[in-house]
């Protein structure tokens, strides 16, 4: 019998369902990877094709070039450091003798000399300057519109201290273009030079609206200091300092700052302000007589001396060498002296060649230390030319030495009555007051002068000190008979007596009669404080008779006469107050509104003011006038 083959018996893990076998495991051929991996890449591609591409980086800017920066500070009138203007010069001047018909190129080669003037003291670049800025005009004349060239002819002449001229050169560039702000910062410092001080303050507001920056808060301080406004000149060089940019701008407002910090007598903050100015530029050379000036104050004499030499070395400025030589004499140096005051004539003498005008500087010299016949006649021409502070203090005191008193003491009045705060000034005007028998006003401008800075020259400061010692102070208790003997007591004002039919018909009328003019003279009353208070109860106080009711009508008829309705002393102490603010009723709220309405409304027959604003008319009087 046949038997098929036994087939093999299947295993039995093969004979499970799918749903009973487990998953196999995941693996990759190198066909699958490599075809991920080009959908990937293809992918990221993609990606990056559509995202917007971003902008290239920008190069760093190159930082500008000396010239460059010189001509930047010289077109604003700002400082400009050393190195750049010595670059900026050469490269105009090369540019000049191929190009001799660019008007512009001249105006800034003599800008740039006029600034490194002022930073050098070589006043031989005055007469350049001047050359160059013809030689614009005569290129392009001012009726052709080249005023840059008419406004820099006047930065010039404020720079030779020719300040009538400056004036005008600044006024006919505003003429020509009242909106061009570079006129401006010239006519502020033309309009100080010759005494007018209202109209630089105009010019420097104008300034300041049109162009608020480094040069008009420079100007701003300047004037407040001129004006006696000493917080808002403060200010207003903090908002230069803030405004510099560079290193030069910096230490020239530093200095600046250290100056008026001097003239207020703070010895240490302008020692701090001069050193860091000299730390911004080393070069400073206002900076650097600033200093010195400080040490001197504090006693570092040595250092003070050093100082000045150095100073003298960067800047030759005949004031500096005054300032040595007076130093020296006092600390009994006197033949070591000579050297600073022969060194201040040559300075002089050069530069009156230069066309600057130092006649102050020269005049106070030959003051104390030289002829004062000279000094007079040299402020006497001086004064006919410009009429400001300085030329009338310096001409006050050399007529003082010269022994003119009464002439003298006009001219340091015209010094001193403008509102500047100088110790100098106030000196020369005490020792004036005390040459003709005054001796009240000359202890009252020595406290100023030792107040205002006790240590604002090493000569005089020990003057003022010793004569305020022999003067004394005032007896005290004042004038003879200014103090009575006995306390005042008010008369006794005899009471009429009424008819007697009026005693029964007319007592209504009377009572109304007496409550009205309680009510009116209640404004000019005793106390004169609260006048709304006494007006609203003055139907209690018609039960004084007939003799208040006439006191009361006088007052009200006082009260009526000068307009004021306020006591005595309350009236003389708003008229003070007047005088002394000038133009407060238009900047205040009105001083003494309370009293002046008390007065209004009695006559009017109105509603009396309420009692609070009787009793706050003092404090009103009081920030009206200031």
């Amino acid at each position: 019998m046949h038997q098929e083959p036994q087939q093999a018996r299947p295993d039995r893990a093969a004979l499970r369902t799918d749903e009973e076998s487990p998953h196999p495991p995941v693996t990759f051929s190198g066909r699958r990877t490599a075809l991920t991996t080009a959908v990937a890449l293809f992918l990221i591609a993609g990606a990056l094709v559509l995202r917007p591409a971003r902008p290239p980086a920008e190069p760093p800017r190159p930082a500008a070039a000396p010239e460059q920066r010189a001509m930047a500070s010289v077109a604003m009138g700002a400082p400009a450091a050393a190195a750049d203007l010595g670059t900026l010069i050469a490269d105009r001047e090369a540019w000049l003798r191929t190009h001799p018909r660019d008007d512009a190129a001249w105006t800034v080669l003599a800008s740039a000399y006029v600034e490194n003037a002022r930073r050098t003291g070589d006043t031989g670049e005055y007469p350049k300057a001047e050359q160059a800025l013809r030689r614009s005009l005569e290129v392009r004349p001012a009726a052709k519109g080249n005023l840059e060239a008419v406004v820099a002819m006047g930065v010039l002449a404020n720079a030779r201290h020719d300040y009538v001229a400056a004036k005008r050169w600044g006024e006919q560039a505003r003429a020509k273009e009242a909106g061009r702000w570079t006129a401006y910062p010239v006519l502020v410092d033309a309009y100080s030079g010759t005494g007018e001080y209202k109209l630089a303050e105009q010019a420097m507001e104008k300034l300041v609206e049109l162009r608020p920056g480094l040069p008009a808060y420079l100007r701003a301080a300047q004037v407040y200091w001129d004006r006696g406004y000493r917080e808002d000149s403060a200010a207003a060089m903090a908002r230069a300092t803030g405004a510099a940019k560079s290193p030069a701008e910096k230490a020239f407002c530093l200095a600046r700052a250290g100056d008026l910090q001097w003239e207020r007598g703070e010895v240490d903050e302008a020692l701090k302000s001069y050193e860091a100015a000299l730390h911004t530029d080393p070069a400073q050379g206002r900076a650097l007589a600033g200093r010195a000036r400080a040490l001197a104050a504090l006693g570092r004499s040595d250092e003070a001396v050093a100082g000045y030499r150095a100073a003298l070395e960067k800047v030759p400025d005949p004031r500096y060498a005054l300032e040595l030589g007076e130093l020296l004499e006092s600390l009994g140096r006197a033949e070591e002296a000579k050297e600073p005051y022969g060194l201040l004539r040559a300075l002089v003498a050069r530069e009156a060649e230069h066309g600057v005008d130092e006649s102050v500087t020269l005049g106070l010299f030959e003051a104390d230390h030289g002829d004062p016949a000279v000094a007079v006649r040299v402020l006497r021409a001086q004064w006919a030319k410009v009429k400001n502070v300085q030329v009338a203090d310096a001409l006050g005191w050399a007529l003082h030495r010269s022994g003119d008193e009464a002439a003298a003491l006009e001219y340091a009045k015209k010094a001193t009555d403008l509102g500047l705060r100088s110790a100098e000034f106030s000196y020369h005007r005490a020792e004036i007051e005390r040459a003709v028998g005054d001796e009240a006003s000359a202890r009252r401008y020595l406290q100023e002068a030792l107040r205002t800075n006790p240590s604002f020259s090493p000569v005089r400061a020990p003057r003022a000190r010793s004569a305020l010692d022999v003067i004394g102070q005032p007896v005290g208790g004042g004038p003879e008979h200014m103090q009575p003997a006995t306390p005042w007591e008010p008369p006794v004002m005899p009471t009429p007596s009424p008819a007697p039919g009026d005693r029964a018909s007319g007592s209504g009328a009377s009572d109304a009669s007496d409550s009205s003019d309680a009510s009116g003279s209640s404004g000019s009353g005793g106390s004169g404080a609260d006048s709304g208070s006494a007006s609203s109860r003055s139907g209690s106080s018609g039960s004084d008779g007939s003799g208040s009711g006439s006191a009361g009508s006088r007052s009200s008829d006082a009260a009526d006469s000068d307009g004021t309705g306020s006591s005595g002393s309350s009236g003389s102490s708003r008229s003070s107050g007047s005088r002394r603010a000038g133009t407060s009723g238009m900047r205040g709220t009105g001083s003494d509104s309370s009293s002046d309405g008390a007065a209004a409304s009695s006559r009017r027959g109105g509603a009396s003011p309420s009692p609070t604003s009787g009793r706050t008319s003092t404090g009103t009087r009081t920030g009206s006038a200031d």
